[in-house]
């Protein structure tokens, strides 16, 4: 049901831009002898020369309607050129014209907040773009006036000459007139410029509909066709809907709008002007009745969402008459072509513009011939959407099955390949909903290395240079790496974050943990893996001090802990105390590491580049300790792995 919506603004500018006859206009660009000729675009049914779904105004002039086969069209108009629509999968392929959409699309918003509406339509929210073209270049200051401005139609415009143009010219450029016009006027300068611009870019024509809100602006992109527009005052509102016939009006053509012609008598909006809110929300309810009393008035406050691509993708195909699907099996081959065509566009869709679906949903137009209940529709049904071609077969079948089921009343029994009760499919379609963009950050490790020479400067380090200059892991950490014996994409998170110069291509995860990649990113000469080692806590660290004064303050305390060590890695004679006391605390707390790189997981670590491979291996090596301990190695001993001997 309709949602009553209060205008948040009456100053708004709101366009409805119609693309004329796109689907002819699309083929006559690919076609330019169709140009100027009396052309149609039909469906690939050829039956009785396929069924019109785009006529050209120069075949409108001959009668032709879109109502009409082809056969019939050329009875009205020998000279029309038929075009069938481009077909794939034994149906129409309707992506030529989405990517036409699209061209226009891109220019349109360009200027403001845009909304996709269709392949053909678009709405625009002008009005932080009218607003400061009020206070920078206000009309009435403009010493020319462009002709696709003054070709505007002004509704309840005032005759001061008979000059149309004229006419236009004055309303638009009048100092006196108020800001809610002022601001329509700047609006019909702005959508002239774009129309200009797709013109020219993309060789369509459109019109256009400029008013303070949505519907206002959609009733008017259809009155002045093709390529002009039609600008809708705060004070002509009453004129344009008072004979306006009530099933024209959106969201008023269906039982909603019979409804009223038959319980109220009402044929127009106007019409709806004598009842007063309380009588409508009697009628229809508080919410209904509060939106079809602000429609008779003008009032709409549903706002343009910024919307470039779609909200659904969707494949469906008819099957009238005698073509009618009896078949689980015939279903089965039809739903294999509709899932394929809309896996592509999805894939597509998170490819280019990295969007997901997360609902699957199948609709079916059914008959029963031996029913009395033949009126029943056949229930919709969704599930969540699996990505992959098959699964969305897979489960567009189960999903069929399930509805056939309920619309039998066999809820309990399986449907076989070729079971049939006197049911027949008249349309079928599959469609993804809920689509969303992925959050930023959600990528897999390989899309993070994707063309990662070009985007992060690498600096090669030798296997034992790197073990020089990492610092100590905390024995918690040294723990988890090595109580499951291999090295996890989680492991490798933390130090692959790091290596991030780009702000927009970081792993999703808590701000805080964000903050300490920051941190640890601004430190130089770390850019491999070694980052990974550097403790995520301060805590975590043992720091080493080479001040003197450390120096004799620890000294006191090394005998406690020289008992502790076994005789070989005892600190040898005349080592430092600080050697000695820091040598002791290494063997208490961080075990020596001692699996080999066989029993790392090999899938993970083939999806690192060869360089971060190679880093990963000298961590790893398994290392050989010594018997006696060089005097001037100190500290680094415990990391440096052993020679060959």
């Amino acid at each position: 049901m309709p949602v009553a919506r209060p205008e948040l603004s009456d100053s708004r500018v709101i366009a409805h831009v119609d693309m004329d006859c796109f689907y002819v206009q699309v083929e006559q660009r690919k076609q330019q002898s169709l140009r100027g000729q009396p052309t149609a675009v039909v469906q690939y049914n050829s039956w009785q020369g396929g069924g019109l779904i785009a006529v050209s105004y120069e075949a409108r002039k001959f009668g032709v309607k879109r109502s009409m086969r082809g056969d019939e069209a050329k009875q009205v108009c020998p000279e029309i050129h038929l075009v069938q629509v481009p077909v794939a999968r034994g149906k129409a392929d309707l992506n030529t014209y989405r990517n036409a959409g699209s061209e226009v699309v891109s220019i349109l918003s360009r200027r403001g907040r845009c909304e996709r509406a269709s392949i053909d339509e678009v709405y625009l929210d002008l009005t932080i773009a009218a607003e400061a073209m009020l206070a920078d270049n206000p009309p009435e200051c403009l010493e020319t006036v462009s002709e696709e401005v003054v070709k505007s139609h002004v509704l309840g415009l005032e005759e001061v000459c008979s000059d149309a143009r004229e006419n236009v010219r004055h309303w638009l450029t009048r100092s006196d007139a108020s800001r809610r016009d002022k601001l329509l006027a700047c609006g019909a300068f702005i959508v002239a410029e774009l129309r200009l611009q797709v013109l020219e870019e993309t060789e369509f024509t459109c019109s256009a509909g400029i008013a303070h809100n949505k519907m206002l602006a959609k009733l008017a992109s259809g009155m002045n066709k093709p390529a002009q527009q039609t600008v809708v005052p705060f004070s002509s509102i009453s004129k344009l809907l008072g004979t306006l016939p009530i099933k024209k009006m959106k969201q008023l053509g269906g039982k909603l709008g019979t409804s009223l012609q038959i319980d109220l008598c009402v044929n127009t909006v106007g019409d709806l002007l004598q009842f007063s809110e309380e009588k409508l929300q009697e009628y229809y309810g508080v919410n209904t009745g509060s939106w079809l009393w602000n429609t008779a008035r003008g009032i709409s406050g549903e706002e343009v969402k910024e919307r470039l691509l779609p909200n659904s993708h969707g494949s469906g195909k008819t099957f009238p008459g005698p073509r009618a699907l009896k078949t689980v099996a015939s279903v089965e081959k039809w739903l294999s072509e509709l899932c394929e065509e809309l896996s592509e566009r999805l894939q597509s869709d998170l490819e280019q513009n990295k969007r997901i679906a997360h609902t699957l949903t199948l609709h079916a137009h059914a008959y029963k011939s031996n029913d009395a209940d033949s009126f029943k529709k056949f229930p919709s049904k969704s599930c969540p959407l699996r990505y992959g071609t098959s699964k969305i077969k897979e489960d567009a079948l189960s999903l069929f099955q399930a509805g056939l089921r309920e619309y039998l009343g066999l809820y309990n029994v399986k449907i076989s390949g070729n079971q049939n009760s006197g049911w027949g499919i008249t349309g079928l379609s599959v469609s993804a909903s809920k689509i969303v963009a992925i959050p930023s950050g959600t990528r897999s490790i390989m899309n993070y290395f994707h063309n990662q020479e070009e985007t992060c400067p690498q600096v090669k380090l030798s296997s034992e240079k790197l073990i020089q200059d990492a610092p100590l892991v905390s024995p918690s950490e040294v723990n988890s790496l090595e109580s499951g014996g291999h090295l996890t994409l989680q492991s490798v998170e933390p130090w692959i974050a790091c290596r991030e110069e780009n702000e927009e291509s970081k792993y999703s995860m808590p701000l805080d943990r964000q903050k300490e990649n920051k941190d640890m990113c601004k430190e130089k000469g770390m850019p491999t893996i070694s980052r990974y080692f550097q403790s995520q806590h301060s805590g975590s660290l043992l720091k080493v001090e080479h001040a003197s004064t450390s120096k004799l303050s620890e000294s006191s305390s090394l005998s406690d802990h020289q008992s502790e060590l076994p005789e070989e890695n005892s600190p040898a004679r005349g080592e430092s105390g600080v050697d000695a006391h820091l040598s002791s605390q290494i063997k208490l707390k961080r075990p020596a590491w001692s699996y080999g790189i066989d029993e790392i997981d090999q899938d993970v670590l083939n999806e690192l580049p060869k360089q971060i491979q190679e880093e990963v291996h000298a961590w790893l090596r398994p290392q050989k300790r010594p018997n006696t301990v060089k005097r001037d190695l100190g500290i680094t001993r415990y990391f440096l792995p052993a020679k060959d001997k």
